[in-house]
């Protein structure tokens, strides 16, 4: 774990006080679909960390957390709770420079102080689930429990919709 922001992730990890696993994975499935076919692990226990754009200036980010078998409700939920009118995925440039992580390894543990997270509440339900590390060659395993104590989080019913 030798890069800057995998050590943020790791000193927030340990500050929130919930158990967790670092995985090291091959960076090619570093993809959730990739990763969970490669590495045995099921696809209905890993959570996407998607960042997200308002469409007009100034532009305004937030990051949502889902399940990998359902869809981010960017046009409603999300939109909603930000309170604009038009929102988009973030460009693989834009969550780069807003987050310093490349699409694979984005996490909610390393994330600028002021950013909103917005975490679907069907992920609570699960007794463990798997996290993008900050890098694309990790993965973390940990309880839902982490997002309950992320200053940020938001936990938000109907975030997601079926796959």
């Amino acid at each position: 774990m030798p890069g800057d922001i995998e050590r943020r992730v790791v000193e927030v990890l340990g500050r929130l006080g919930v158990p967790w696993e670092w995985i090291e994975i091959d960076p090619a499935f570093a993809d959730t679909a990739a990763f969970c076919a490669k590495y045995g692990s099921p696809l209905e226990r890993a959570g996407n960390t998607i960042v997200v754009a308002s469409k007009k200036e100034p532009r305004q980010y937030a990051a949502c957390v889902v399940l990998a078998t359902t869809r981010l409700d960017v046009n409603h939920a999300v939109r909603t709770l930000m309170g604009v009118s038009r929102v988009s995925f973030a460009s693989a440039d834009e969550t780069m420079a807003l987050t310093g992580m490349l699409l694979g390894g984005v996490t909610v543990f390393a994330l600028p102080e002021d950013l909103p997270i917005y975490v679907d509440d069907t992920l609570m339900a699960l007794d463990w689930i798997i996290l993008g590390s900050g890098s694309r060659s990790s993965k973390i395993k940990t309880s839902p429990e982490v997002f309950r104590r992320l200053p940020n989080a938001r936990i938000v019913a109907g975030l997601s919709a079926g796959a």
